[in-house]
């Protein structure tokens, strides 16, 4: 619990820290030279700093009490580590509408994968796709992240495991590229080995018309 609290505040810190900006070290103070505008302008950085000093730590109180709820509420519910930490990043959503929206992504192509694009294993996964001659449509869960974290949060309920890639072939979950959950969903690797991938793919009408 400590290791995911710890990550909620780097990462909100992070995204809270446009709210001001820090001196660099070593900066010469402004000093006041006497007259009345130098003052008033002094007084009014100040006031100004202090606000926005003021307005970060709120934004970060509040964005920790919430992520904090978010990790109580996945913890409740027994889900792993990697889910509680899906579901910190996914943050607030509208869990009817990111189902619906996964719904019709599974179902809008014979072959879907979910990946992030610099994920080493998302691209060895494309690239053996490509070399079987399935055609895979391609769903990134990292453009943009907003939209992508509660996509990646709800599909590690769907299937039981966060990671990705995340593929499907003819709506059927089949894990990632060299894993999976189970006997049914060991990822493309096993099942090529297994000699059932490009049977998979032929009846979910994944694989491309050779010329």
């Amino acid at each position: 619990m400590r290791s995911v609290t710890a990550l909620l505040v780097l990462r909100l810190a992070s995204s809270t820290t446009s709210a001001f900006t820090v001196p660099p070290p070593g900066a010469a103070a402004v000093k006041p030279v006497g007259s009345s505008a130098t003052v008033c302008n002094s007084r009014l950085r100040a006031t100004t700093s202090n606000e926005a000093d003021s307005s970060f730590v709120d934004a970060l109180v509040s964005n920790v009490k919430q992520s904090a709820e978010i990790v109580q509420k996945s913890s409740a519910a027994g889900s792993s580590f990697k889910q509680i930490i899906a579901d910190v990043l996914a943050g607030e959503y509208d869990v009817d509408a990111v189902n619906a929206k996964l719904d019709e992504l599974i179902a809008s192509a014979p072959a879907v994968m979910f990946i992030w694009e610099a994920s080493p294993f998302s691209k060895k996964a494309i690239r053996a796709m490509e070399m079987i001659g399935a055609d895979v449509k391609i769903v990134r869960l990292d453009d943009p992240w907003d939209e992508g974290n509660p996509l990646r949060a709800e599909l590690g309920r769907k299937t039981g495991r966060t990671s990705v890639p995340c593929i499907f072939i003819g709506g059927e979950y089949v894990g990632g590229y060299d894993g999976g959950v189970g006997e049914e969903s060991p990822g493309i690797v096993d099942l090529a080995f297994q000699g059932k991938l490009l049977s998979k793919l032929e009846a979910a009408g994944a694989l491309k018309a050779k010329e």
